[in-house]
């Protein structure tokens, strides 16, 4: 009964990834029957489930995970890899088994519609436009650190701990939910990650677990990229499964904090995104620019590329490539180089919110 069982499940593998082919081909229906369907509820549920536990259960499931299978694989070394047949239908079967459930609570928002089309934004911007709000970012995130700071060559420091960010962030939703339903957060679940220090050397800021969505910061980052980090994890917690568009919501979200230090940090962020793209596009406007920031918010970058820097190793390239294969699998064709789009979006939700401002 039970071989027949794994026969079911690694026969079903085959089935899964020929339905996830579909679906790329049918990013309306995603949406509307999946991440605007039963996604929220059963996100909310995991949440809820999870969410009053202390420590991260995701990380503690990850953990039994890789006991199960590294006993599983000294197993069938020290029996020299023999009955091929039925450890190979126990391999299949549990792919099968995380497939469906990665799938079934979070994954199919790879699927769904860009994230423009919820917004009614365009999806494409020129030149002068990327200019023009580069310039926009520049002036607002040198005025919040001359105000923070009363001197435009000292870091902005933040007063908050960073155990704090998580229930500042999630009031930053609660604020724009308001009046955009795109952003409604319920049953906060965010956590530091138990594996923080591993992160840093492997060169991420966190992650979301997909099986119990806990949001996993690395609590390790300086604080001023945990404002953003935090809210890019919640960004992926309500469905925005793409990197580009966890990145807009976790700016957008940032940008719009009562916390001026907050609003710091998002336009901080934003402005990276920007003059990364405007970099590529136009290297000596972008160099022009980043000659008018005030001396504090350089030192602020520095900060964080000293933190990298002071934690960097061999393998670290490694496991971004991983990570950027990963996102390729998963409907992201430019795997973690994907600022285009995130600069589409901030730029075209500036000019609809100054042409709405108008009337």
């Amino acid at each position: 009964m039970k071989r027949k069982i794994l026969i079911a499940f690694a026969i079903f593998l085959p089935i899964q990834i020929m339905f996830l082919q579909f679906l790329k081909t049918q990013p309306q229906w995603v949406e509307l029957y999946y991440s605007q369907g039963i996604y929220p509820y059963l996100s909310s549920l995991l949440r809820l489930a999870f969410g009053f536990i202390p420590f991260s259960v995701g990380d503690v499931l990850y953990g039994v995970l890789i006991f199960i299978s590294l006993r599983w694989i000294y197993k069938r070394i020290r029996n020299n890899f023999r009955e091929f047949n039925k450890w190979g239908v126990e391999l299949l079967a549990f792919f099968s088994i995380l497939i469906f459930f990665f799938h079934l609570f979070w994954g199919y928002n790879f699927y769904r519609q860009p994230l423009h089309h919820s917004l009614q934004l365009k999806a494409d911007y020129n030149l002068p436009e990327l200019n023009n709000y580069t310039e926009h970012l520049i002036e607002k995130t040198n005025k919040l650190q001359l105000q923070l700071t009363q001197n435009e060559n000292k870091p902005v420091e933040f007063s908050f701990h960073k155990f704090e960010v998580g229930r500042l962030m999630t009031d930053g939703y609660h604020h724009l939910a308001k009046t955009n339903a795109n952003f409604i957060y319920e049953n906060p679940s965010i956590k530091p990650s138990l594996l923080s220090i591993p992160l840093s050397y492997m060169g991420f800021n966190g992650y979301l677990n997909p099986l119990t969505n806990e949001a996993q910061v690395n609590t390790r980052i300086p604080l001023f990229k945990l404002p953003t980090t935090t809210s890019h994890e919640i960004g992926h917690q309500i469905g925005y499964a793409k990197e580009n568009e966890a990145n807009f919501m976790a700016c957008k979200v940032s940008m719009n904090h009562s916390n001026a230090a907050i609003r710091f940090a998002g336009y901080a962020f934003a402005l990276q995104y920007c003059l990364g793209d405007l970099m590529q596009k136009d290297p000596c406007q972008a160099d022009n620019l980043i000659g008018l920031l005030n001396t504090g918010v350089l030192q602020n970058y520095q900060e964080v590329g000293d933190f990298w820097q002071a934690h960097q190793n061999p393998l670290e390239p490694l496991f971004k490539s991983f990570y950027n294969q990963f996102l390729k699998a998963n409907n992201q064709p430019l795997g973690m180089k994907s600022y285009n789009y995130v600069v589409a979006l901030l730029v075209n939700d500036f000019y609809q919110t100054k042409t709405l401002a108008t009337y």
